[in-house]
């Protein structure tokens, strides 16, 4: 078996029997695309199936000279799922990456926007232009809804049930939820619709596609991306804003106002409760105030 088969079987192993979006097969084959690049680099003519721990921690040594701790853990982590394929398979008996440790990262708390901050940053599109009101819906439903930005660009008109107060999202691994969207959201959605998207000129393919760029085809996600880096810059907001932003916020400001982590779990679709359990962390007075509130012996 070569690099080159075993990369392919792995990247249908992961949509397939694992469900995995394009985004993550993406980032878990390009850890084992980096191992292949290091390899060739070095002349080192070792297979998927005889490999050793030695050469690989040899790779994660050079790594981490251009890495951070953090990336160099998620490298150890994408090598370590992809070796433990080749054991499910029974390519191989063991995992070259068994005895390899990751380095200690701790947890990362997230980035958040104040309700001020993210006024400002929506405040600064210029609704002028026919993309400021497409613009603004999809800032209002990155934090009005807590969408990841792949779950934002993928969203159709045939998702949206705008009468029963939910729009429907696929997130990771083309799971299915249905958040609510409340009634401000809904009206900058509907503008947007009704007066700019009604009258563009829409691709085939893309006529479900909820929000498209000038050309009528589906935004991309740098785009989004691009769109929030420039309202911050003109804002002069000195952080570092990204589309998990407003999803963070979305979350964070829910907790400060008492809404119960299951809840907030349910509408981020987290698979486990122990990913939105980082939000408690953000904000210790907020948890100081629910002990003075309910706890018995206050």
């Amino acid at each position: 078996m070569n690099w080159q088969q075993a990369l392919k079987d792995y990247n249908s192993y992961l949509k397939i029997e694992r469900g995995l979006s394009k985004n993550s097969i993406e980032n878990y084959s390009r850890d084992v695309s980096k191992l292949v690049f290091y390899l060739e680099q070095s002349h080192i003519d070792s297979s998927p199936i005889s490999i050793t721990s030695t050469i690989i921690q040899e790779f994660i040594y050079e790594s981490s000279k251009r890495i951070n701790a953090r990336s160099q853990s998620r490298l150890i982590s994408g090598l370590r799922s992809f070796f433990n394929y080749l054991i499910f398979e029974d390519y191989r008996n063991d995992n070259p990456l068994d005895l390899i440790e990751s380095p200690k990262i701790g947890r990362k708390l997230p980035d958040t926007l104040s309700e001020e901050e993210i006024d400002f940053i929506i405040a600064a599109i210029d609704l002028s232009k026919p993309e400021g009101e497409r613009n603004r819906a999809m800032l209002e439903m990155l934090y009005g809804c807590g969408l990841r930005v792949s779950e934002l660009t993928n969203l159709k008109l045939s998702d949206l049930f705008f009468d029963e107060g939910f729009i429907k999202v696929t997130g990771k691994g083309d799971k299915q939820r249905f958040v609510p969207i409340v009634e401000s959201t809904i009206k900058y959605v509907t503008i947007y619709r009704t007066q700019i998207r009604n009258h563009m000129n829409i691709q085939a393919g893309f006529e479900d596609t909820l929000f498209l760029n000038r050309r009528g085809k589906q935004l991309t996600r740098a785009m989004v991306f691009t769109i929030i880096k420039r309202l911050v810059e003109a804002i002069g907001l000195k952080k570092n804003v990204s589309p998990h932003t407003f999803r963070h916020s979305f979350a964070t400001h829910l907790l400060q106002n008492n809404a119960d982590l299951r809840s907030i779990q349910l509408m981020l679709g987290h698979e486990s409760i122990t990913t939105t359990e980082i939000y408690v962390h953000l904000d210790k007075s907020h948890l100081t105030k629910v002990i003075e509130k309910y706890h018995p012996r206050k």
